[in-house]
């Protein structure tokens, strides 16, 4: 591939880069390359817009609706073959500091005691015993959840998964002032250090040596998606329609709401299905890209990807996604991550699509409101799914609010004495100190409002049916 070309200034920038990365102990060759590649090509100023009049609708042929596709075979011996070329990769790389938890976040509980990877390795295990096939799990972990993942798999030792881990690329902070990193300005340990986003998993199947063996295995498909989304689960017809099909790469999109207005969407685009993201739409077009009317999906981050594909682009060096500059500071001193996103390299495999799928493959835990929506009587665990409700015929979950001091995992299970039935809520806003007795039932609008300093318990087995709740008096 072409070099990208560079001013004189920037050109020097980057040579004295690669002399100051050459001396980095910590991270391998591929790394160093791969990261001062990613920095040229930031440098180089890649157009990252686009040229809004350009941009089409995507064809049914392009963005196929889920259930236009056909039934997976029925025959087990089959479905069998067909899972024999399967394998799940969950994207691990994430801490549950958010949330106030330590190591990864996949370790959270999400019900019943059980955590995410608990229940992603019950799924799996259950599919393996099913049909007797061998559908293997990877873990792709960044340098802050190795440790801590490599210990916890330990206890699925004896279930019937084989389960791989890796490392994301590990990629230097760029100081912003100098270009230089923040490793050899003398700060050492993680803070000097980021994974350069889901992006990076491309590479770094390759680098890590997975790729290969999985390939030696027959395997031909990779199922990728967040560790923290409850409904990304294999599905056979997904599956089934893309080795038929000869699709290299899929994504999974659903149909918008207001709460997902600044997710990033599909488009057609010369041609090609192309992911849009708001980053780079012109500032006067961003109330067109976030209206539901226009772009009508947006991206669940389920991917589906052929791994000969996936070998065949990474050695070519011909995955040049859009770059996502993401600046942070760092001890004071301001710096810039790189980044770039699995969902973007969609433009680069041939025969590629999009799949409108239904909203319960898209149920991410990001927040406490989630976990609450997880935990309630709108879903129940059958076999590690979570499965939701018949009984709530309201197609979309209740928003949920909660305050700052249901932020943390811990608060949160503290300040509910039992998880509330929300079966037929519409939605709920909680703000200030307050706590909930056991088996209480919200129902359509409640807003609950403990006044400044005050504490607000709802007492044991209250019914609350469109309140607002600002004292006792109220309940």
């Amino acid at each position: 591939m072409a070099s990208p070309t560079l001013s004189a200034a920037d050109a020097e920038k980057l040579n004295s880069l690669k002399s100051s990365v050459a001396g980095l102990p910590q991270i391998s060759e591929n790394e160093k390359n791969g990261f001062i590649n990613l920095v040229a090509r930031f440098l180089s100023g890649e157009a990252q817009h686009v040229d809004w009049s350009k941009i089409q609708t995507p064809t049914d042929e392009v963005v196929v609706p889920y259930d236009t596709l056909k039934p997976a075979p029925h025959d087990p011996a089959e479905t069998k073959k067909l899972l024999d070329k399967l394998v799940v990769l969950k994207l691990n790389g994430g801490l549950g500091t958010t949330m106030g938890c330590t190591g990864p976040k996949s370790v959270i509980e999400v019900r019943n005691g059980l955590t995410f990877l608990d229940l992603i390795v019950i799924q799996i295990e259950n599919l393996n015993k099913q049909y007797g096939c061998n559908v293997p799990l990877l873990l792709m972990n960044s340098f802050n959840t190795h440790d801590d993942t490599q210990k916890i798999v330990e206890k699925y030792s004896g279930a019937n998964v084989e389960i791989h881990t890796f490392n994301q690329s590990q990629y230097p902070r760029l100081v912003a002032e100098d270009f230089s990193p923040l490793p050899s300005k003398g700060v050492t340990g993680k803070d000097g250090w980021y994974p350069p986003g889901h992006g990076d998993v491309f590479p770094s199947l390759r680098n890590s040596g997975k790729l290969d063996l999985l390939l030696s295995q027959g395997k031909e498909y990779v199922f990728i998606a967040n560790s923290d989304n409850l409904g990304a689960v294999v599905d056979l017809k997904i599956l089934n329609h893309l080795v038929h099909n000869k699709n290299e790469y899929c994504m999974e999109v659903t149909p918008k709401t207001l709460a997902d207005v600044k997710g990033g969407t599909l488009i057609s685009y010369e041609g090609r299905v192309q992911l849009l993201e708001i980053a780079q739409v012109p500032d006067e077009h961003v109330n067109e890209f976030k209206s539901i009317e226009k772009f009508k999906i947006f991206n669940t981050n389920n991917l589906w990807a052929n791994l000969k594909a996936i070998k065949r682009l990474v050695e070519a060096d011909a995955l040049k996604m859009e770059i996502i500059p993401n600046p942070k500071e760092v001890e004071g001193i301001k710096v810039l991550q790189l980044e770039t996103a699995a969902g973007a390299a969609i433009r680069f495999f041939d025969n590629a699509i999009g799949n409108n799928v239904p909203r319960s493959r898209f149920l991410p835990v990001k927040a406490t409101s989630d976990l609450l929506l997880v935990q309630s009587d709108l879903y129940t665990l059958e076999d590690g799914f979570v499965i939701r409700n018949k009984e709530r015929t309201n197609p979309a979950n209740p928003s949920i609010e909660l305050g700052p001091e249901f932020k943390k995992v811990g608060n949160f299970l503290n300040r509910f004495k039992s998880i509330p039935s929300i079966v037929e809520l519409d939605s709920l806003k909680v703000t200030g100190d307050v706590w909930f007795g056991a088996n209480i039932t919200l129902k359509g609008k409640v807003t609950i409002v403990a006044k400044p300093g005050a504490k607000l318990e709802i007492p044991d087995g209250a019914v609350l049916e469109n309140k607002e709740i600002n004292g006792p008096e109220d309940i």
